[in-house]
């Protein structure tokens, strides 16, 4: 009995020995091949290339980058809704119902394909029907000379030299035509009036005609005319009032289209300049473009309806 006690003692140590522990065999198969990779350095230049990573990759961003556009954006009109003169002024006149028929007034919007760093559109023009005839006109020249003596008399609101920069400068511009003499151009200039009176459109520019030598004679053709500027692509001008007939209107705007295309076709042979869009509102309605038609024969509307107060 000795023996067999002795041998299960020592099986009983050996299964609670604290030390013991399996070992997990992995095959090397299941075990990854580690490589080590090393990337050249970007201050490097490529062997076959010439070039380094960072400038390849700048370059890849420059071509990616948006270019800018040199025109304005143009929209396809034929598939837009237009109207004839007669339907455009027939809605118009709905948006402007219970208002005095001098109060609004027709506008003319033309859309030009155009660059838009390139020169722009300027001009004067007096229409068949005056627009707007109360225009009140400045001129600067000297105060004491014979100049001022006929510009008073043909009813200039405002005449002389330091007595307008002092208005002008206190921002007191009641005025809607400024003229200057030839010999007050240089005070005028001096005196920074073309800083105040320019982004106004009211600066006298000798390509428009308001830097003459008798203002008097320019003020009978100021009164009437009416002045127009390209903007952004675009020229606006009004060129009519609300209780205008549909034939007045057509004779308006017939001269201001007929003065774009002929300030345009005197423009430079590198220059082009075209119109892309006619666009009719008023002071509170929206615009409709025109189709260059005067009156939709299937219209049940006649000229007489639109030539009464609104």
């Amino acid at each position: 009995m000795g023996i067999p006690t002795r041998c299960l003692a020592q099986l009983g140590r050996l299964s609670l020995s604290p030390g013991h522990h399996s070992i997990a065999f992995t095959p090397a198969s299941f075990v990854a091949t580690m490589t080590q990779i090393r990337l050249a350095s970007t201050s490097k230049k490529d062997a076959a290339g010439g070039k380094s990573n960072a400038q390849r990759m700048k370059k890849k961003t420059v071509e990616k980058k948006k270019k800018t556009r040199t025109s304005f954006i143009q929209y396809d009109m034929r598939d837009a809704i237009q109207f004839s003169l007669c339907d455009a002024m027939r809605y118009i006149r709905a948006f402007e119902v219970g208002r005095a028929p001098t109060s609004s007034k027709y506008e003319m919007h033309v859309k030009l394909k155009t660059l838009k760093n390139g020169p722009v559109l300027r001009s004067r023009l007096r229409l068949p029907h005056p627009v707007k005839t109360d225009v009140r006109i400045c001129v600067i020249c000297p105060p004491d000379s014979k100049y001022a003596e006929s510009a008073r008399a043909a009813g200039a609101v405002l005449v002389g030299e330091e007595e307008v920069f002092e208005a002008v400068k206190d921002g007191k511009i009641d005025f809607d035509r400024c003229i200057c003499q030839t010999d007050s151009l240089a005070k005028m200039n001096k005196a920074g009036m073309p800083r105040i009176l320019g982004p106004r459109g009211l600066m006298p520019n000798t390509k428009l005609g308001t830097v003459v030598k008798d203002p008097s004679i320019m003020m009978k053709d100021l009164v009437g005319a009416a002045e127009y500027r390209e903007r952004m692509g675009v020229v606006r001008m009004a060129v009519g009032q609300l209780g205008f007939t549909p034939e007045e209107m057509q004779r308006n705007i017939k001269t201001f289209i007929d003065s774009l295309k002929k300030d345009m076709a005197a423009m430079s042979d590198k220059i082009s300049k075209d119109i892309a869009e006619v666009v009719l509102s008023s002071t509170n309605s929206p615009g409709f473009p025109l189709n260059g038609t005067f009156r939709n024969p299937n219209s049940d509307i006649t000229t007489r309806d639109l030539s009464t107060p609104s």
